[in-house]
């Protein structure tokens, strides 16, 4: 659960603290300055929920005034009930002025996207099944996004295009089948990188177990017709993983856990999540 290094992250936090600035805070720059105005503020929870990003929002202050001292008070992926102070700020009070609402932003989301990855992973966490997200995500927060998913307990699916071959539907229709499809993109795909195809039914089902890959997605599919393709993927080869995906929402996630998938996949923490209310209050 890890966020990537700095230098990989900082260029949009800049660039978001640039859009938010524009030529200048003229509010702030016009009363005060880092030599001479000191303060001290408190971030509040305003609702219950998973946090998410506080050490980005340590990031952005620190870009701001390296001498900010921003304290968080609860741990990355901890409950919190509303109310609660979750971090104590204290240093130049321009940069905590000129920092607040882009850090308070990015908190915001991905602490809604966490809680709702939390909801999917406990409604299963009986279950052998693990949840993963997906590659919808808002552009320029991907990283982020991804980031909070784990945060909220969920797997990372990948990351990008480049992280495996993932066979769809058009890729199966431009290459004449699911055989063909397979066929041509193991001749280009480096060795370490693994083969998924999607399906759709069982007649697809059959030809991708016919041939060397590593995931099969269940797409779409209904219950009754999920389970047969789990029983014929694990009579011809145990060691194919499965996924299932396509409209799985809170109440439909443990029939399809039930199935004996291995990953269950959606969008939902991060299309169907909204930003968990936060405030920063000064002392």
């Amino acid at each position: 659960m890890t966020l990537p290094p700095w230098i990989v992250l900082d260029p949009s936090l800049k660039s978001w603290l640039l859009e938010d600035i524009g030529r200048g805070d003229r509010a702030t720059q016009g009363l005060l300055t880092a030599e001479t105005h000191q303060g001290k503020a408190e971030w509040i929870i305003k609702e219950a929920g998973i946090i998410a990003g506080l050490p980005v929002a340590d990031r952005v202050f620190h870009l701001l005034n390296s001498e900010v001292v921003f304290t968080s008070l609860v741990k990355e992926g901890e409950f919190c009930e509303s109310g609660m102070t979750i971090a104590r700020l204290e240093g130049a009070l321009d940069a905590l002025l000129m920092g607040e609402r882009v850090a308070l932003n990015l908190v915001m989301r991905l602490s809604g996207i966490a809680s709702v990855a939390r909801q999917y992973v406990d409604a299963i966490a009986d279950l052998p099944a693990r949840f993963a997200d997906t590659r919808k995500t808002t552009p320029g927060l991907r990283l982020l996004e991804k980031y909070a998913t784990r945060i909220g307990g969920a797997s990372n699916h990948r990351m990008g295009l480049d992280d495996a071959a993932m066979i769809k539907d058009n890729h199966i229709q431009a290459a004449g089948g699911v055989g063909k499809a397979i066929a041509r993109v193991r001749t280009t795909l480096p060795y370490p990188l693994t083969i998924e195809v999607e399906t759709s039914n069982l007649i697809e089902v059959k030809e991708a177990i016919e041939h060397p890959i590593n995931i099969i997605m269940l797409d779409n599919m209904k219950i009754e017709m999920m389970k047969e393709a789990v029983e014929m993927i694990r009579d011809r080869n145990s060691e194919i993983l499965i996924e299932a995906s396509g409209n799985i929402t809170l109440k439909t996630i443990r029939e399809v856990a039930k199935t004996g998938v291995d990953y269950i996949s959606s969008s939902a923490p991060i299309t169907r999540s909204h930003w968990l209310d936060l405030s920063m209050r000064f002392v």
